[in-house]
Parts: C-alpha cells; structure tokens; sequence
C-alpha cells in the first residue's frame, strides 16, 4: 500500500484547488479533512500498469455520519481522483464508489414585509448588509472580499467561486445608500472593514443573525440569497436572467427556485379552491 504516495498526490490536488481553481481556504480545509481520513484508512497500489483506489474502510469508517456529509466526503475523493486522471495522466480503479442519494430540500425564502420590517428598524451598515445580499444576492463570502474599487456608480463587480467575475446593476435606493455609508463610515479598501482588514464572513454573519433574531427571526445569509432569486422569479424575472445574476454555472441549479415557487402555488391553491374546503362533495 502506497500510502505516501496518496499523501503527495493528496497535497499536490489541495494546491491545484488553491492556486489553479481559486478556491477558498475554508473550501480546501474541507476537502483536506475527507482526503486525509480517507488516506489514513484506504488502500492505495499500483496494479496491471494501472492504480487501484479501495475506498471500502473509508465508506466503513463514515457510515454513522449523515448522508449529506457522506455524500461530501464521497465527492471530494472523486475529485481528487479526476484531478490525478486529467491532470496527472493516472489511470485509476476507484472501488466502493457507489452514489448515495440525498433528498434535495428547497430552500426557505423569507417572506419580503419581514425584510421590510428588519429594514426598518436596521443601523446604516445592517441596511447596507441586507440590501446587498438580499438586493444583489451575494453569497456572504463575495460581499465580504467586496473591494470599494469594484462599486462603479451603476454597477458592481463581484468575484465569485473560481475566480469567475460577473457584473450586477445597482438599483437606484442601493446606489443612494452605498454613497451615504461611505460618506458616513469612510471605508479604505474594503466595503466593510474592521480596523485595517475586511469582515470575514463569520463577522458579517453574526451581525445579520443577531440583527434578525432581535426582531423575533432567524435568517442566514443564504437565506437572504434565496429570497433574493424566488422573488425576483415570483415578480415575472426570466430564469436565465435570475441564474446571470447569481453567479450559476447552469441553470439546472436556479431551478430549484421554480419549484419553490410551484409549492407555494399548490399550497395557495388547496387553500383557496372551493373544492378544497369539500363544499362540493356532497351528494345532492
């Protein structure tokens, strides 16, 4: 069993991940994490001029974690194994790779008078931060490496995952906002700061949770992400304009909005038809 090998091919994908891909470091620390408890346990050897992968006392060693970290897990060993496949021209034999199916969950959007309501009673840099994730639909990591520099007077640049770069329109009451902020807080490289260096997106985080929670709520950042696309498709927005807007590679993964917002049509129709309140059911 070729352990160190696996350790060095191990470091040599974290890297590709970091340098080449331009992921996060929290993103690659995920991934090290899967890959390091699977090398500790998973026999790795040459066979018949091809490498042979045997992940069965990884899936052994996971089995009580729930299916979605399982699934994660699982997906980070594949990646692994087609970073070796594409990049270092190996040929592999993954064995126990069987795909364990997670039940997908719609997101929950919040409903737009609570917003409305938090708004209201929000400081100057919470109505910024709520106005650019539920305005823009930012994840909270692109607003908090946000650079003053990338805020033209119409439009933002924003750079999501992978390094891609997509530009946004600001709407008027936005444009008007982020120029008193800045009038008011004088922020120096970052939109927002903490001394000399950004907010990370722990910090931001906690601001938006603990201002949702004084009003009697609990709301994420992606929660605000999530409103952000199902009311823009709710008001008539295209489905290919609304996934430009989010940053999504496909369009596939804006549908999941779509049947949200087929749900909540459903819901609205069983409680409003007459037939649903059995008025008719009655023989005459």
């Amino acid at each position: 069993m070729d352990t160190e090998k696996l350790e060095t091919y191990i470091e040599a994908f974290l890297d590709y991940l970091l340098d080449v891909r331009g992921y996060s470091a929290l993103s690659v620390e995920t991934y090290e994490i899967a890959l390091r408890q699977m090398a500790e346990v998973s026999p790795f050897y040459e066979e018949e001029e091809r490498w042979v992968l045997d992940i069965t006392p990884f899936r052994f060693s996971i089995v009580k974690n729930s299916k979605k970290t399982i699934v994660k897990k699982l997906s980070a060993v594949r990646s692994l194994v087609k970073y070796l496949e594409d990049q270092c021209h190996l040929t592999i034999t993954l064995i126990a790779d069987e795909s364990i199916r997670v039940p997908q969950s719609l997101p929950k959007p919040i409903e737009e008078k609570y917003i409305e309501e938090v708004l209201a009673t929000a400081t100057m840099e919470e109505k910024l931060l709520i106005s650019m994730l539920y305005g823009l639909g930012l994840r909270i990591s692109e607003l908090s490496g946000l650079k003053l520099e990338d805020i033209k007077e119409e439009w933002i640049q924003i750079h999501g995952k992978g390094n891609k770069v997509r530009e946004l329109p600001l709407i008027k009451p936005l444009q008007v906002l982020l120029k008193s902020y800045r009038a008011q807080m004088q922020p120096r490289k970052y939109l927002f700061e903490k001394g000399n260096a950004p907010m990370n997106s722990a910090q931001l985080r906690y601001k938006l949770t603990k201002l949702f929670k004084a009003s009697g709520m609990k709301a994420t950042p992606h929660q605000l992400r999530h409103s952000f696309a199902t009311h823009l498709l709710n008001h008539g927005a295209r489905i290919a304009d609304v996934s430009e807007l989010l940053g999504h590679e496909t369009m596939a993964t804006t549908q999941v909005y779509t049947k949200l917002g087929s749900a909540r049509k459903m819901q609205e129709y069983m409680r409003s038809h007459p037939l649903a309140e059995g008025k008719w059911t009655r023989e005459d």
